[in-house]
């Protein structure tokens, strides 16, 4: 399919790319990667009329031990000795982002803010028209659960659950400068608004907190292919130990709801205590019984709930062997 007609902007610098958005009114689009946003674009899924390229911004791809530019190449950080060594979990997450090809182009920023999907909005144009829209392009009710107020579309990238599970900080810019947002506060329950970024505000780092590499973490994602597909369903961890007893522990779950979720009240239930089989399947029924998917995916809202627990018992046995 082609591509909508649009104005590409190309700025050399973070303040240019927020000047331009700023003088767009609203009517634009970072670009990142585009490996998620130009697909949208040829179903005609929202389109706008200026595309803000961010390809020669470099201070978007500045990295260190701790942070990473919004514009980091997911095949870079799958590649990092240091990322995998410090941050198995981000590594797993990165690894299982779509295919090779794809993570060639795809950056950390753009997986943390991916389109929210569902089965009636992730459509060709035509086949839309067919359905009759729903609320998130060109209609005005959810087709998933019938009402005008919610729309119901999944989160569904992956690496944002274990950014969330590591405790990591956004840093975003905008025309009031920048700001600093913990990723557990960052998204909001609603597949169209989806999280806290101001008009014009973007992505511009995403930084791990000290001790962050003194945990263990993981991730598992649940998908009908083994490469390319979207998760329907992604359980991130982070663990600390201490002689076999749990200093801390995080549990996050993508692509069940609106937004990736925490079980702060079932995890917590873990520290102090000897991480054994009986407090895993504890920790993993609770997270599962807890979690209510609703049919906008392929698989079925059951399976996905009854997978969130074996995947979570599953990360959490291999995380306290480790």
């Amino acid at each position: 399919m082609i591509l909508p007609a649009f104005r590409l902007h190309q700025p050399d610098t973070v303040a240019q790319a927020l000047e331009i958005a700023a003088s767009c009114s609203g009517d634009c689009d970072y670009l990142a990667g585009g490996t998620d946003l130009l697909p949208n674009y040829k179903n005609r899924l929202n389109p706008r009329r200026n595309v803000i390229a961010l390809w020669r911004v470099r201070e978007l791809r500045e990295t260190g031990d701790r942070s990473f530019g919004a514009m980091a190449r997911l095949s870079d950080l799958e590649a990092d000795r240091g990322v995998r060594r410090r941050y198995p979990g981000l590594a797993a997450a990165v690894s299982q982002v779509a295919s090779p090809l794809v993570r060639q182009q795809a950056t950390l920023g753009g997986n943390v803010l991916v389109e929210t999907r569902c089965y009636y909005f992730n459509q060709s144009h035509d086949w839309r028209a067919s359905k009759g829209y729903c609320m998130k392009a060109d209609g005005d009710v959810c087709l998933v659960v019938p009402q005008k107020e919610i729309c119901y579309a999944i989160y569904a990238g992956d690496t944002a659950a274990v950014l969330m599970a590591l405790d990591a900080t956004f840093t975003l810019s905008g025309a009031a400068g920048e700001r600093g947002v913990a990723a557990r506060e960052f998204f909001a329950p609603d597949g169209i608004r989806k999280n806290v970024l101001l008009p014009g505000e973007l992505i511009t780092r995403i930084t791990l907190p000290e001790g962050a590499e003194r945990c263990r973490s993981g991730y598992a994602k649940l998908r009908l292919r083994d490469s390319f597909d979207f998760p329907d369903a992604g359980v991130a961890a982070s663990l600390r130990l201490a002689g076999g007893v749990v200093e801390d522990l995080h549990v996050a779950v993508s692509a069940v709801s609106m937004t990736p979720v925490m079980f702060p009240e079932v995890t917590a239930q873990a520290r102090g205590e000897k991480l054994d089989s009986d407090l895993i399947r504890a920790i993993a029924d609770g997270i599962a019984a807890r979690c209510t998917p609703v049919k906008n995916v392929m698989f079925p809202p059951q399976y996905r709930k009854r997978m969130v627990g074996l995947y979570t018992r599953r990360l959490l046995e291999q995380l306290a062997q480790s």
